[in-house]
């Protein structure tokens, strides 16, 4: 590789890394996997770097699909990752730390393909054609992977809060009986 396209490789890692380390976590919720992914696709991209007709596009595939492909190694079906996220927080966008807490609580319970689907959607803003060109499946997939996981993200958030709604209602309970 000549200097010019080094020096064109590590522009574009110095750009990308923290969002396609962003993209890694919210796929597959762990930050130390998330670095691992990263690391492993960018060194496979470097081999490929003067072929690739759009880096960002390709980076990103492969980021996702090797998030996605952790899952199957037989290492991890050995040893279970714990379900919850790491206590490290992440780039807070939404500026609103609590609801970001909430939607990632309610987006880890959904199944792997439509966390992926829904950040690239979502988070990401890939149109239906390119989230599906990403993942490798068609853009009918892509359609049902959104419509599930936004229907499951809804059922979780709504069943919050009835919880939520039901926890005050026995505290007003409470209070009131505390009173007569």
């Amino acid at each position: 590789m000549d200097a010019d396209a080094e020096e064109g490789f590590r522009e574009f890692v110095t750009a990308r890394f923290r969002p396609l380390r962003t993209l890694a976590y919210m796929t597959c919720g762990d930050w130390h996997r998330a670095e691992d992914v990263v690391a492993d696709s960018l060194s496979r991209l470097y081999l490929k770097w003067g072929s690739v007709a759009v880096p960002e596009h390709y980076a990103r595939t492969m980021v996702v699909r090797a998030a996605l492909g952790e899952r199957r190694r037989p290492w991890r079906r050995e040893r279970p990752v714990g379900q919850e996220f790491p206590e490290v927080p992440g780039p807070d966008r939404s500026g609103d730390v609590d609801e970001r807490l909430r939607l990632r609580a309610a987006l880890r319970r959904l199944p792997a393909r439509q966390r992926a689907t829904l950040v690239l959607r979502f988070l990401e803003g890939l149109s239906v054609e390119e989230t599906a060109e990403t993942l490798g499946v068609s853009a009918g997939t892509v359609k049902s992977q959104t419509s599930r996981g936004l229907d499951g993200m809804r059922a979780v958030l709504s069943a919050e809060e009835l919880r939520e709604l039901s926890q005050e209602g026995d505290e007003h309970v409470v209070s009131v009986r505390g009173r007569r």
